[in-house]
């Protein structure tokens, strides 16, 4: 209801005597969207926009809405199709509305944040779709560039099998052939506009640069170059130098090869070609962009900016924005323990020295699989603002003696370079197994260089996390002080802790009344994290497939009676008896890391 009381039209009103307004969506610099239902009994998107707030270059000539006038033209399956518009007075004040086809799905930005891109089939299917779109835009007979291309203004379609993306928000389109003098650039998101823009200059090529950055962020989670620029919201002229300044520097490239399925470099090629400064040097039309995701033609390497050491140094690291801790339900005792040890050396170097005090080396989190120990190690870097490099045994395979060695050395070394960072190992057990079951002389020799280069690393500011599901084949020489020194079983969620992981994954999903979290908790006792999560996905799309508007009690209940959990209870009992086991094995100097902590 508080939401409501902050748009302009209050739930049930009537629109012209046509639309019956249903809720409220959301709120821009000019415009409010709402979800209405029309005499028919279909659902269809408003688009109120309040001529009070409209700048003079959204009209044209005939002081109609670009925005309305570009859509009542477009025909296309790609962009979002034109229902109906007019205008309305509500309380002494004037208005304009558009009314759209309703989309049954979820913005590209909300998908991202649901459920990360994990194939380059995926991401080749979206990308293909929305340059169908502006291949038709900047094909019409008078081009249409949208100058707005992010991860908001993709819709994707999910009433069909395979995801359609549309695209929305015509708000910054133009006619290419007309005058950008009066171009406002208020509220557009800097992150994904070509610099060439922030002259007032825009192009097909300029939309293919903001194709690129959408790529880009789908593939690495955040936006090319990304600048938090809020503290400028006031100085216009300063966010856009700042941008300008950050997009000097090389393009990084994280190493995502161990969580894209089916990585291919030439996607990279691709992104690069995309996001070129100068405009000559892009893509020159959304079919040629096309042709390049279908192998049809190769991309050659720029001569403008050739990846150079430091490029290649970064694409196993990246800094990610994002909620820290307060993405994690639970755990609050680990959370608190890395506050203290970890972060607050970092934000209060000068008091730990006085007492003689540095980082400490690293911990290990051990436990069933899908418990969340990736995920916690990710919102760690997050919280404290550190470099991130994650690791997994594939990373540190060669086919060379002694290459594994060399390229262990390199690792850490690139961490103490890039320090503060997270070095986070991922299945430990497969880099570091116990030398008492290795029969290969290649690999004991990689556990010693793995073991030396381990030795005080806290004092080069690099933090070792190390992750596995079998905690008891990996070399006790690793757990003892001086290397990984703390380390926590993580458990499957508890009562309290699935009931705030319902909360915190159901919040920003439409949700009918009477959702209750005591319930859901007491129904999935013994399942782990990803379970929870899978839970709840499971419920949007049944919510989609069966057309309901929001995510019942009733749907979730039957999700859970129809999903077991993915760890059996006797693996569980398995692992509560290698926890104890294994902290048997650790002196009783180590005794303060052995706390059973997590959910």
């Amino acid at each position: 209801m508080d939401i409501l009381k902050q748009s302009i039209l209050p739930k049930n009103f009537s629109v012209n005597g046509k639309y019956n307004v249903l809720f409220f969506i959301k709120k821009g610099n000019n415009a409010e969207t709402y979800r209405v239902k029309g005499n028919d009994g279909k659902l269809y998107l408003l688009k109120l926009f309040n001529y009070a707030k409209l700048q003079r270059s959204a009209f044209d000539v005939e002081n109609n809405l670009f925005e309305i006038e570009f859509i009542k033209s477009f025909k296309h399956p790609n962009i979002v199709a034109y229902k109906d518009d007019g205008e309305l007075i509500y309380e002494g004040k004037k208005f304009s509305f558009l009314v759209l086809n309703f989309i049954a799905g979820e913005t590209l930005s909300d998908r991202i944040s649901r459920d990360p891109i994990s194939t380059i089939y995926d991401v080749k299917q979206i990308i293909t779709g929305i340059l169908n779109g502006l291949n038709y835009l900047h094909n019409l007979p008078e081009p249409i560039i949208h100058n707005e291309i992010t991860t908001q203004n993709i819709m994707l379609d999910l009433s069909q099998e395979i995801p359609q993306p549309i695209i929305i928000d015509f708000g910054f389109a133009r006619s290419f052939h007309q005058s950008t003098k009066t171009f406002d650039k208020e509220g557009l998101n800097l992150n994904y506009v070509a610099s060439e823009c922030f002259n007032n200059l825009y192009s097909p090529q300029s939309d293919l640069f903001s194709v690129g950055a959408v790529m880009y962020h789908m593939l690495f989670g955040m936006a090319p170059w990304f600048k938090d620029i809020s503290k400028y919201k006031a100085d216009r002229v300063k966010m856009e130098e700042v941008i300008v300044e950050e997009r000097k520097k090389p393009l990084k490239l994280p190493n995502i090869e161990s969580d894209i399925v089916d990585f291919d470099e030439s996607i990279l090629k691709i992104i690069k070609k995309a996001l070129q400064q100068d405009p000559e040097n892009r893509f020159q039309s959304a079919n040629e962009f096309i042709q390049a995701i279908n192998g049809e033609i190769e991309i050659k390497e720029s001569s403008e900016k050739k990846l150079n050491k430091e490029v290649e140094k970064s694409k196993s690291t990246l800094v990610k924005k994002g909620k820290g801790f307060s993405a994690i339900a639970g755990m609050s005792n680990l959370k608190q323990q890395l506050q203290n040890d970890v972060i607050n050396v970092i934000e209060n170097p000068e008091e730990y020295k006085k007492h003689n005090l540095g980082l400490p080396n690293g911990m290990l989190l051990y436990g069933p699989p899908g418990c969340g120990k990736t995920f916690f190690a990710e919102r760690f870097a997050e919280e404290a603002g550190y470099n991130f490099i994650k690791v997994v045994s594939s990373d540190l395979a060669s086919i060379y003696v002694h290459g594994s060695q060399e390229k262990i050395g390199k690792l850490f070394k690139e961490a103490r370079e890039q320090a503060p960072t997270i070095l986070y190992f991922d299945e430990l057990d497969a880099m570091v197994p116990s030398r008492e079951i290795v029969n290969n002389q290649s690999q004991s020799g990689e556990v010693n260089e793995f073991l030396s280069q381990l030795d005080n690393i806290g004092e080069s500011g690099v933090f070792v996390i190390g992750s596995t599901n079998k905690p008891n084949t990996i070399d006790k020489a690793a757990l003892r002080a001086g290397r990984l020194e703390k380390w926590f079983y993580i458990p499957p969620p508890d009562f309290e802790a699935r009931k705030a992981m319902f909360e915190l994954y159901l919040k920003d999903r439409p949700l009918d009344f009477g959702i209750d979290y005591t319930i859901l908790s007491n129904l999935t006792e013994n399942y782990v994290s990803s379970d929870i999560k899978l839970l709840i996905d499971e419920a949007s799309r049944k919510t989609i497939r069966d057309k309901s508007k929001r995510i019942s009690m009733e749907i979730m209940t039957f999700i859970i009676n129809n999903q077991k959990p993915t760890v059996e209870l006797s693996e569980l009992k398995k692992y509560e008896a290698i926890r104890r086991k294994i902290e048997e094995k650790v002196g009783e100097d180590n005794s303060d890391a052995r706390t059973k902590i997590g959910f």
